[in-house]
């Protein structure tokens, strides 16, 4: 019966099992390529074609098999035609070289051309393309289904297994990198601030703390006079009141409220003490993401930080955390609280108390964070001494030169970073 169709339309036939064959091809790639994320955002939207496909692709399994059945039936088809046309054209020596011929023809016009293009435009293809599946997979689902069966039992027998562990979420490393490579999409200082707010899993309270030499009280025993210079001279709305020493803590100490004290002639110490509020204290190595909540949920602002004996090792307050965030916003980053002073355009004057990560937000510096917090700790610990006054070494990949030191730290050191990345 095949010999009474004229060969015009077994060509026409053939054309159409080719145009087939590519849009299986060039589906399944557009399909699998999709942005999960981006296709749940186009669904909510309302796209049907993206809510569609966003079905079909809960379960994987059955639209690869309908598009494996599609696929090899218009190949298969597509074989069978082209040995008919052969063998009417040229008898049996003809059909090998039309089964190389259409091998050639499928590979580069219904594989590599439809599936590279899908690749580069995937949602074009796969959104017009779900219209067309997920009524297609209702009406073969008994074939589909069959077809799963099957593939399964196979798959069961060599021991493969689906144990439910695949998951779409995202590891925070993952996240990172799709937010550090949005390019243009976000803008540098907000993709700086997602990516610090990654960040507040990794640092510590430890690493944004006032340390104990550095707090600033008010102490009790010492005489008004020096109280008042204390507040007088304060930088702070917020100090800790305590006796002989920090760890002798009584309560934290609202500036604000010593106005009516003032104003009542009522400055002294027990008048002081009954104004503070009880302390709150937070243990050392409290990830800044959970202490943010902390904050928050106990409505404080500012927390002593207690080492595991209960002695204080430094003061964290919610703006430290906030800095950590959106970068400095308390101080002027041109001074850094005299922590850092410009020698020349390469040269700086670093104190050696500094904090790594402070001095490495504002200078836009590289510095080593996973150890010391100080500079001091972080030459200490590389140098194994405490280096004279004159000594040399590159540290982390910036000259660094110790202009003054002690018996037990460094005060001053100078940074170059004519030779830094």
């Amino acid at each position: 019966m095949s010999d009474d169709i004229p060969l015009s339309a077994l060509f026409g036939i053939l054309a159409v099992l080719l145009v087939l064959s590519a849009f299986f091809s060039g589906s399944e790639t557009a399909l699998m390529r999709l942005n999960r994320y981006q296709l749940r955002h186009k669904a909510r939207e309302g796209h049907r074609g993206a809510q569609l496909a966003e079905k079909l692709l809960e379960r994987p399994d059955r639209l690869i098999s309908l598009i494996l059945l599609g696929n090899n039936l218009a190949n298969f088809a597509a074989v069978a035609l082209v040995t008919l046309v052969a063998l009417r054209i040229g008898g049996e020596p003809a059909v090998a070289v039309a089964t190389v011929l259409l091998t050639i023809v499928v590979l580069i016009f219904a594989e590599a051309a439809p599936k590279t293009l899908a690749a580069m435009h995937p949602e074009r293809i796969a959104y017009p393309a779900a219209l067309i599946y997920y009524p297609l997979l209702i009406v073969a689902y008994p074939l589909v289904w069959l077809i799963n069966v099957l593939s399964n039992a196979v798959l069961w027998l060599l021991g493969l297994r689906d144990d439910g562990s695949a998951s779409q979420s995202l590891s925070q490393e993952e996240l990172r990198t799709i937010v550090y490579e949005a390019g243009t999409m976000i803008s540098r200082k907000h993709r700086s601030m997602l990516l610090n707010i990654l960040d507040l899993e990794r640092v510590t309270v430890d690493d944004v703390m006032v340390p104990h030499n550095e707090i600033v009280g008010i102490d009790l025993d010492d005489s008004m006079e020096a109280i008042a210079n204390v507040i007088r001279d304060s930088e702070h709305t917020r100090l800790p009141v305590y006796r002989e020493h920090i760890d002798q803590v009584i309560g934290l100490l609202h500036l604000r409220k010593l106005a009516n004290l003032a104003s009542h002639a009522r400055f002294d110490k027990e008048s002081i003490e009954r104004l503070v509020a009880e302390p709150y204290f937070v243990p050392e190595g409290t990830p800044l993401s959970i202490q943010l909540l902390q904050f928050q949920k106990m409505k404080q602002r500012f927390a002593l930080v207690v080492d595991e004996y209960g002695d204080i090792q430094g003061i964290v307050t919610l703006e430290d955390i906030l800095e950590e965030i959106v970068g400095e916003f308390t101080t002027d980053p041109a001074s850094n609280e005299d922590d850092v002073v410009r020698e020349s355009d390469s040269s700086y004057l670093v104190n050696g108390t500094a904090n790594i990560r402070q001095i490495n937000r504002v200078m836009n510096w590289s510095f080593s964070t996973d150890g010391p917090k100080t500079l001091n700790g972080l030459i200490l610990e590389y140098l194994q001494t405490i280096p004279k006054p004159g000594t040399c070494f590159k540290l982390d990949n910036y000259p660094i030169e110790i202009v003054s030191s002690d018996d037990n730290r460094v005060q001053l050191a100078r940074v170059s970073t004519q030779t830094a990345p």
